[in-house]
């Protein structure tokens, strides 16, 4: 009820987020740089690869797992998996405590 009432509170209708499938996450992020609330940023390569940067860079990798996003972070071999929804161009990720982070995707040269 309280994560709820902080996105209406936003001005975000909580209905508006739609839950991604694997193939939905794999489209949307593939090549694309997301930036989070508080102004990190993060490039999903098709490679496998991620850079994330929150003032300095961190490599790590990410891949889907059934609808699922995974990241594993060097050194740890821990892979910790998130659901994720869309609003247009944001993103959210819900880790398995119900954790929330955000970010906005920008958009393509071109686009």
């Amino acid at each position: 009820m309280v994560l709820v009432a902080a996105f209406i509170g936003q001005g975000v209708a909580a209905d508006a987020w739609r839950a991604m499938s694997g193939q939905q996450i794999l489209e949307e992020l593939t090549d694309r740089e997301l930036v989070y609330d508080g102004g990190a940023w993060q490039r999903f390569n098709a490679s496998g690869r991620t850079l994330y940067n929150a003032g300095t860079d961190s490599w790590g990798y990410w891949s889907v797992r059934g609808d699922q996003y995974c990241s594993q972070w060097p050194p740890d071999a821990f892979w910790a998996c998130y659901d994720m929804a869309m609003d247009g161009e944001r993103f959210r990720f819900v880790d398995a405590f119900g954790n929330v982070s955000a970010g906005t995707r920008k958009p393509v040269k071109g686009e």
